[in-house]
């Protein structure tokens, strides 16, 4: 069992709610564990989802369930590494600079191509250019991503996506301070009005939820760990940025040149750190975890000791 005690700042939350933001969980995956039992508050069993909570209630979760990060790790080419696979799909940990299937005006190595090459088998039913994958991540963001290899699992997968059953945490090295320190960023994200390579909170976007939570504060840039409970393109990097508090090394959406040069980073600090999901073939939760790559712990490691 893993215990958490309610914080002053979610009193009246929701337990459902309360409990995806102190554990990273997906909403559902709570519902999931707390039609199971497996949640308990003050040592009773939670009712519903809908219960509000108080603060000081001590929260008991059962997350036993989850196998977590496989042991198998095949190395591909430009460190793409395969950290799971089955007849159903395969996980990779992405570098930066691979982007996730081939594109117009890209002539760099993406992930479906690697997965070819190496012999991984995936077909569906989508576009050609976009077999099997599930969920992208931008070129130069590193991390997690799964790719379906047949239609049932590619299917399932999306369904999953789409209801927001599934768990993914980001890490970001931010800007500045934020204040609040944890919150929630419910923004619409639609193409920017004057940049056809960007995107910006607009009245006429989709429905865009980000969670965040200040791990370390330094004088001059945070890390956070993001939990995003909907998945825009550049969702992150679009909703930091509207708080004025880019992600370190994104000049896209307005980061300061200057402080990535320090820092030694040639990217953005954003890492798919976390992803968890059902197998759609046997129904268990699994999770995967992913360390952030060597440059982006570098350029960490000089902000604790330049802005400590």
């Amino acid at each position: 069992m893993s215990v958490f005690i309610v914080p002053d700042g979610l009193a009246g939350e929701r337990v459902d709610a309360a409990l995806a933001r102190m554990t990273g969980m997906s909403r559902s995956r709570v519902a999931e564990l707390i039609a199971e039992g497996a949640v308990l508050l003050d040592g009773k069993p939670a009712p519903k989802a809908s219960i509000r909570v108080s603060a000081g209630t001590l929260v008991d979760v059962d997350m036993s369930e989850p196998v977590r990060s496989p042991a198998l790790r095949a190395e591909l080419a430009d460190g793409l590494v395969i950290v799971y696979e089955d007849p159903q799909l395969v996980v990779v940990d992405k570098p930066a600079g691979v982007a996730a299937h081939p594109s117009l005006g890209w002539d760099g190595p993406d992930v479906l191509s690697h997965l070819e090459a190496a012999g991984v088998p995936v077909t569906t039913s989508g576009a050609a250019e976009r077999q099997g994958i599930v969920q992208r991540l931008d070129v130069g963001t590193s991390g997690l991503m799964v790719v379906a290899k047949g239609e049932h699992a590619y299917s399932a997968l999306k369904q999953q996506f789409r209801d927001r059953r599934v768990t993914k945490i980001y890490l970001a090295l931010v800007q500045g301070r934020l204040d609040p320190l944890s919150g929630t960023i419910d923004a619409p994200i639609g193409r920017h009005p004057s940049s056809a390579w960007k995107f910006a909170v607009t009245a006429g976007g989709r429905q865009s939820v980000t969670h965040y939570e200040t791990i370390e504060a330094h004088a001059a840039v945070s890390l956070l760990r993001v939990h995003l409970e909907t998945g825009r393109t550049h969702q992150i990097r679009v909703h930091l940025a509207a708080l004025r508090h880019p992600c370190v090394g994104d000049p896209l959406y307005g980061a300061d040149p200057v402080l990535a040069s320090r820092l030694g980073l040639e990217r953005q600090w954003l890492h798919a750190a976390q992803l968890g999901f059902r197998h759609p073939e046997t129904g268990d939760w699994i999770e995967f975890d992913s360390a952030p790559a060597t440059d982006l712990q570098t350029a960490l490691d000089t902000a604790r000791g330049d802005y400590g």
